[in-house]
């Protein structure tokens, strides 16, 4: 890293909760080490339109609370090209940049790995992304938040369910993890959760009846992760309103509502050690790694793994779910 001088900074991808706080960290850090640092708006579509310019300390003062992210978010066809990436390539040479640290979920990682193979070039990553699904970390930049968002979502609507006596299905954000919905459940006190994980293994809304549920509740409320292989909430109510139509059934659909507020205390923290391990990691002479946390420790994790191998589920806490929902 003693010839590298300029760290570059973007966000893409959807925007999670903390990435203010990490591009505070990978700034300041840099510049503490003795780098320049310019930042990237609007993820990799900003390196092919040049919309790189040079922060100082005092431009990531008064973010670290904020939601979303002040570098903006794009999604960026063009990047998927050999000759997007190398107008990217060539306008990161005409700015100076020796280095990138990319703040976003899977597909961010996907296009950094792709175009680190393909010009060479050291890029570290950090897992910022509500999903809580790459591989290699504990924890993702944005989890924790959007999982208190939907604890606070449920306790609200619980209270119109039970009045009501009334059966809510409250889709959750996850893509293809159950991650947000099997432990908002259990931190909502949530009767169920479907989730993508285990939907070929069983019909989980069969289940769910069969196992008596409600029994003696006056209402019930069971999560669902938004996902092809569960259905989604809106499909769940069908089946229900056609196979067990003594039910009276709702749906709410928190959307985007999840994506948005400010980060909590453990994503603010998670951000900023992330973002500082992504400077040390260059100093290292890493790249081409996600930076990622293991029982409280920070690793480094090939791009490779944290994109392909498949973050698995914790079953026990399904097993707790069961047995608290009685």
């Amino acid at each position: 890293m003693t010839k590298k001088k300029c760290i570059g900074i973007l966000t893409s991808g959807g925007d999670a909760p903390g990435m203010n706080a990490a591009i505070r960290a990978v700034t300041r850090s840099a510049i503490y080490n003795g780098f320049d640092v310019k930042a990237i708006y609007r993820g990799y579509k900003g390196l092919l339109t040049g919309e790189i310019v040079s922060f100082r300390t005092q431009n990531v003062s008064n973010i670290i609370q904020q939601g979303g992210t002040i570098l903006k978010t794009a999604r960026c066809k063009e990047f998927e090209t050999p000759e997007g990436r190398q107008l990217a390539y060539d306008n990161i040479q005409k700015e100076g940049i020796d280095a990138l640290v990319t703040i976003g979920g899977d597909g961010t990682l996907t296009g950094a790995r792709i175009f680190a193979t393909e010009h060479n070039f050291p890029i570290i990553g950090l897992p910022g992304t509500i999903d809580n699904d790459l591989y290699g970390t504990d924890t993702t930049i944005g989890y924790d938040t959007a999982l208190n968002t939907i604890m606070e979502a449920v306790d609200k609507i619980r209270d119109t369910a039970t009045s009501h006596e009334r059966l809510f299905f409250i889709e959750v954000m996850g893509r293809d993890a159950g991650f947000l919905a099997l432990n908002g459940a259990i931190a909502s006190g949530a009767e169920a959760a479907i989730i993508p994980e285990i939907a070929t293994e069983v019909d989980q809304l069969e289940a769910l009846i069969k196992n008596g549920f409600r029994k003696s509740k006056n209402s019930s409320i069971v999560l669902v992760a938004e996902s092809p292989s569960t259905g989604g909430a809106i499909h769940l109510a069908e089946r229900v309103k056609n196979e067990y139509p003594q039910y009276d059934v709702r749906v709410s659909i928190l959307g985007h509502l999840q994506r948005g507020g400010s980060p909590t205390a453990n994503d603010r923290i998670l951000a900023s050690r992330m973002g500082a391990a992504a400077i040390d990691a260059l100093l290292d002479d890493q790249r081409n790694v996600m930076i990622g946390i293991r029982d409280d420790q920070i690793e480094y994790v090939p791009f490779n793994k944290a994109i392909k191998n498949d973050k698995p589920i914790n079953r026990e806490l399904l097993n707790t779910l069961r047995i608290l929902s009685i």
